[in-house]
């Protein structure tokens, strides 16, 4: 089943400003004090252990969103590694933990306004609700829009306020504030501090949220984790220096039962500034923090029912796109959702209930990682690999467990209660209605269990979604690549394949009977994608070599056995009609997913508008491999007296100044195909198949209406 897509418009600081804007709100702005209560001044140590422990779980997600990015985030990861059970409880979990926290923090916000502002602060949270909600209804560049305004104030202003607080630390005499303000270190020893540690932790929870948005995020494999790390090193530095601070500066006693820790340290060491303005500029940031996670909040949180729905687990119109990109109907849902518990509930009791969900959530994406490595499908293809594999994921899933432990029995009975309802959900509404069943039976398979091959389908076509990278070399191999063009012939599939064969053993220096055998193989076995006319043929070698492939136009029809090839002779028939194009592509066992997303890529190509039609109508070898390149990244062009290239006649290639990093791919000299060397020397006549940026390739078309009197 198609699913409506959501546009790619987020970029690197629209992921830095959803992750950051989901992590400030009441850790740094309500909680430290609460925290300092438990463990005296080392709550800002505490800070940064919880910041180094949630690095595993960072990783984790980081590999898995850019294998991976799809809407709803920690709800498809979990489905499709742990299976569809522990997939609804993962979408429902994460849907009501975010939603808790985005309603809390949206309380915070009327809290922080009723400082100057005397405002019923429910009835303030209500409409804020619905402000967001209708901003993410609009788009969701809008909402990031907003996002980055608001973490760009928050951040300006908290490095004013860290710079500040600072200068008044170290400008006392340093020595007698720590030993007023930071003896005793530790009030309740072990005890107190690891139990503040997992008190804090879920502070920096709101940076994997970020995953739910992935589908929308451009260039995801570069994008996601640098947004990730830049996020949580900028939480940490905040956190730490602040709550440094605040212990600093503030009475022991009076910190430990302050609700505004921020504000309350921000009026002792910025009274230089005239009037009120210190304690201004430190409600503006606390309204930024927490308008910051409300909005982002809402807009990860409706992407988890989307994701739901999608996938059959709760009713399909959820899943409906609207008329601005965005899903509507969750969003809608997720907005009268969050409405409900600020009225039906004490927020701040119930958000506090969610952490251990959240927690648990954390857990499975660990095992997650585990999952999908261990279940070796060659489609998990992440564009970021998280270090100190599978040691850091087993520390992050008893990591979760432990700090599950340390939130109490209240919390671990709101994470059974939840998981319970999604579990029991589950066999009442889709039980019965869905074949999939995750990468963990690709794990068992290895023990001789079934595998979920429907998981495989969806991986390549993530793959597709994804597109090449940088690195990969679609356009060098196309560019390079030899041409069959025989349209008046009638031959056999297996005589293509023989004819393919020998330039892949003159190219690679393999033998020509191992590629006919293991090309016939390949179709046997079903690896070859058929579509728009086209058959894509495609082998893995042992051997260390650079991907080659093979272009072929046939005539309209082809004879090719439907048996496979074991008992295929040159005689045989079996006619398959308007057969038009077969590409054939070799590639070395050792760079697997570059092999994987050059087919992808090629699909992407031949399911083009219009390709049968070109490829059909295409004049010369030039031109056919022109039609699988990204026209703005490919040229030829002939060397001539009556252009600029007249230059070029009777020197070397490696002697050539081509614009930037332009490549000289194939030579044609008398209608014969050479490869060039840098020793080739250029003759008038011979026409250049070039690759490179598109700047550059548009220089070198001007060089083709340089005349030579110019």
């Amino acid at each position: 089943m198609q699913h409506e897509k959501l546009e790619k418009q987020l970029g690197l600081w629209d992921v830095y400003a959803i992750a950051t804007g989901a992590m400030f709100s009441s850790g740094f702005f309500l909680l430290p004090g609460i925290a300092a209560a438990i463990t005296g001044p080392s709550v800002f140590i505490a800070y940064f252990v919880s910041g180094l422990l949630v690095l595993p779980t960072m990783f984790s997600v980081a590999e898995l969103a850019t294998a991976m990015p799809k809407a709803g985030g920690t709800y498809y990861i979990i489905d499709r590694s742990l299976g569809p059970v522990m997939g609804t409880v993962g979408g429902y979990g994460s849907w009501f933990a975010l939603v808790l926290k985005s309603a809390f923090a949206l309380i915070g916000m009327g809290a922080y306004i009723s400082i100057f502002i005397e405002v019923p602060i429910v009835p303030v949270a209500i409409v804020l609700t619905l402000v967001f909600g209708l901003l993410n209804i609009v788009g969701a560049k809008e909402t990031t829009a907003l996002q980055k305004v608001l973490v760009a104030a928050l951040i300006s202003i908290m490095t004013f306020y860290i710079a500040q607080g600072l200068f008044s630390v170290f400008s006392a005499d340093f020595f007698e504030v720590t030993r007023n303000q930071f003896t005793p270190l530790f009030i309740d020893g072990a005890t107190g501090f690891w139990a503040t540690v997992g008190m804090v932790f879920v502070s920096y929870a709101g940076l994997t949220k970020v995953a739910s948005v992935a589908e929308e995020v451009r260039n995801p494999d570069k994008n996601i984790p640098w947004g990730m790390f830049l996020s949580i090193m900028s939480a940490i530095f905040v956190y730490v220096a602040g709550v440094f601070i605040m212990v600093s500066v503030l009475d022991p006693g009076e910190f430990r039962e302050d609700l505004t820790p921020v504000a309350t340290a921000g009026e002792a060491f910025m009274s230089w500034l005239p009037g009120d303005l210190g304690i201004i500029l430190v409600v503006i940031a606390a309204v930024a923090a927490f308008a910051s996670t409300g909005n982002a909040g809402i807009m990860s949180a409706s992407r988890y029912p989307l994701a739901m729905a999608r996938d059959k687990l709760i009713d399909y119109r959820f899943s409906k796109i609207g008329t601005m990109g965005t899903p509507v109907i969750a969003i809608i849902a997720t907005v009268f959702l969050m409405i409900f518990f600020l009225v039906a509930f004490d927020v701040a009791q119930v958000a506090k209930l969610a952490s251990a969900f959240q927690l648990l959530l954390f857990g499975l994406l660990n095992l997650a990682v585990i999952v999908m490595r261990e279940s070796k499908i060659e489609e998990y293809d992440p564009g970021f690999n998280s270090p100190f594999y599978p040691w850091i994921q087993i520390a992050g899933m008893i990591l979760s467990a432990v700090l599950i432990l340390e939130m109490g029995l209240l919390s671990i009975l709101f994470t059974l209660v939840v998981s319970i309802f999604s579990v029991g959900w589950f066999y009442y509404y889709a039980y019965g209605e869905i074949e999939r069943e995750g990468a963990i039976f690709h794990v068992t398979a290895r023990l001789g269990k079934r595998k979920d091959q429907g998981l495989e389908r969806e991986m390549r076509g993530i793959l597709r979604e994804k597109g090449l990278r940088e690195e990969d070399p679609y356009e060098h191999v196309v560019a390079s690549a030899a041409v069959i063009d025989e349209p008046n012939k009638k031959l056999s599939y297996k005589t293509i394949i023989k004819q393919a064969s020998d330039i892949f053993a003159d190219r690679l220096n393999l033998d020509r009977d191992f590629l006919v055998n293991n090309f016939c193989k390949a179709q046997d076995m079903g690896t070859i994608p058929l579509g728009n006319n086209t058959v894509i043929n495609h082998i893995r070698v042992d051997e260390d070599c650079e991907p080659q492939m093979v272009l072929v136009r046939i005539p309209e029809s082809i004879t090719v056995s439907t048996e496979g090839f074991d008992v295929l002779d040159e005689d045989e028939t079996g006619e398959v009609e308007n057969l038009c194009a077969m590409i054939f592509l070799v590639s070395s066992s050792e760079n697997s997913s570059q092999h994987l997303r050059l087919i992808a890529h090629l699909a992407e190509m031949i399911d083009s508008r219009h390709f049968i039609e070109r490829w059909k109508s295409a004049d010369n070898e030039s031109q056919l491999r022109e039609i699988l390149l990204r026209d703005e990244r490919f040229i030829n062009i002939k060397v001539s007296k009556s252009n600029i290239t007249r230059k070029f006649i009777g020197k070397k290639i490696m002697d050539i100044d081509l614009p930037g990093e332009s490549l000289i791919t194939i030579l044609k000299r008398n209608g014969d195909i050479k490869i060039p060397h840098g020793h080739t020397l250029l003759e008038e006549g011979d026409e250049l198949s070039i690759i490179g940026e598109v700047g550059d390739i548009e220089k070198i078309n001007e060089w083709r209406k340089s005349e030579a009197n110019n």
